[in-house]
C-alpha cells in the first residue's frame, strides 16, 4: 500500500501558493478551499509549505502585520516530502516523527499531490475493514 494508491482514490489536485504572494492571500485560499496547508512554489519547485499552524504561530508572535508579509517569511522550509512509491505506514511514521499533518508528494522534482495524516489514516482503516470482511467471508464459506 503506497501513497500512489491513496492519491489514486483521493485525487492528485493540489492547491499551491507562490513564495512572493501575501500571507493574507494564502489564508483566504486555505479558508475558501477548506484545507490545512499549501505547498509554496518558487520557480516551478516546492520551496516550502505553509500550514494553518504556521499562520497561527506567526500571528501570535508578530500580530496582524504578518498578513501583508510574503508567504516565504511564514512558510516552513524546506518542505518534508514523499515520493508516490513510499508506503503508507512509512509516511504515517514520518509525519508522526516530524509532527506534521501534510505531506506533499513529489516525483522528479514536480509536485504530484498532497496527502494529510487524515487521508492516510482513512485509507488504512478502509484497508483493514476490507481485510476483515474478506476474512469473515472466508470463515463463513468454510
Amino acid at each position: 500500500m503506497t501513497i500512489a494508491t491513496v492519491l489514486g482514490s483521493k485525487g492528485s489536485a493540489v492547491e499551491t501558493i507562490g513564495a512572493d504572494d501575501r500571507v493574507f492571500d494564502a489564508v483566504r485560499r486555505l479558508g475558501e478551499k477548506r484545507i490545512g496547508a499549501l505547498p509554496v512554489m518558487e520557480q516551478g519547485r516546492i520551496a516550502g509549505i505553509m500550514s494553518e499552524r504556521d499562520v497561527i504561530y506567526c500571528l501570535r508572535d508578530h500580530g496582524a502585520e504578518v498578513l501583508d508579509w510574503p508567504v516565504r517569511r511564514v512558510m516552513s522550509s524546506p518542505a518534508i516530502t514523499a515520493e508516490p512509491s513510499m508506503g503508507v505506514l512509512v509516511a504515517l511514521a514520518l509525519m508522526t516523527k516530524q509532527r506534521i499533518r501534510h505531506l506533499p508528494v513529489v516525483q522528479g522534482g514536480e509536485i504530484r499531490g498532497i496527502v494529510s495524516i487524515g487521508d492516510l489514516v482513512k485509507h488504512r482503516m478502509e484497508r483493514i475493514e476490507a481485510e476483515a470482511e474478506a476474512m469473515r467471508s472466508y470463515i463463513q464459506s468454510a
